[in-house]
């Protein structure tokens, strides 16, 4: 099981800088709730298709529950298979609750014996997997943050607030009361200010049963925010990355960050 979930996080956290048709998410199976004692099912993986498990599991070791008064909440019968991991959460509270994938780790090239070798893993064993021979090191960081969002009865804001660490996104709209046809602003930080200039790319799943992605993209103005126009109702991925120097880790020169997050849009 180490081995399994060390391979995982690997993997997380070199997914947004691989092929492109790899995509990880979270998939509730309802993102607004009511009555008097609600659950949802959750599935994590990743996959070519969207939101069709077909390649490997997401990392629930990496799961972090936020629930409406702000407080960390516990994910009920957790289980990883084959291809996708599932829990369950019990929505106690009112108001809306942030499921958060946080991976952060580093990448290491190097040369040893004449042949070039990688190797990818958390910063503080960095030091120690890197062998004494090495030569020609170039080491970089890795911040990826995968959510989704559900809402039980009236949503809230307390869960919503950022981190300050990283790519996230900051609703304007709220982010489980989307509408098909109808803008939705967001804005979008990086260590807590605004994330200027970059792209955000939106997919609507479904993607075995089309011959094209049908990607739509937009820019994030000076303040950060952008708007999307949701074409129909369904569930939507959407994707931002960007790199910069500002790394945590001494060895590292650049550092990746990647934001995504799963959203339901409602039919008029």
């Amino acid at each position: 099981m180490l081995k399994r979930s060390l391979s995982l996080a690997v993997l997380a956290l070199a997914l947004p800088f691989a092929a492109q048709a790899h995509k990880m998410w979270l998939l509730p199976s309802a993102t607004n709730v009511s009555g008097a004692d609600p659950w949802v099912t959750v599935d994590a993986a990743v996959s070519n298709d969207l939101f069709y498990p077909d390649h490997v599991p997401g990392d629930l070791s990496r799961l972090v529950i936020t629930a409406p008064d702000g407080q960390t909440a516990k994910p009920d019968s957790a289980i990883t298979g084959k291809y996708r991991s599932v829990f369950d959460l019990h929505l106690t509270q009112q108001g809306t609750y942030k499921l958060s994938l946080v991976n952060a780790g580093v990448f290491a090239s190097y040369e040893q014996g004449g042949q070039k070798k990688r190797w990818r893993g958390d910063a503080a064993n960095l030091a120690k997997e890197l062998p004494a021979d090495a030569k020609q090191i170039e080491v970089s960081e890795a911040v990826n943050r995968v959510e989704t969002f559900v809402s039980n009865g009236k949503p809230n804001e307390a869960a919503l607030k950022p981190s300050g660490k990283g790519l996230e996104l900051v609703p304007v709209s709220h982010v489980t009361d989307l509408v098909a046809g109808e803008g939705a602003t967001f804005q979008l930080l990086l260590d807590g200010k605004p994330a200027s200039d970059i792209k955000v790319s939106a997919i609507a799943g479904a993607t075995r049963y089309r011959n094209a992605q049908d990607e739509f993209d937009v820019t994030t103005g000076k303040d950060g925010k952008f708007t999307l126009t949701w074409p129909h109702a369904g569930m939507y991925w959407i994707n931002a990355s960007t790199q910069d120097d500002k790394t945590s880790v001494k060895q590292a020169k650049q550092r990746r960050l990647s934001y995504t997050a799963t959203l339901e849009v409602l039919p008029q």
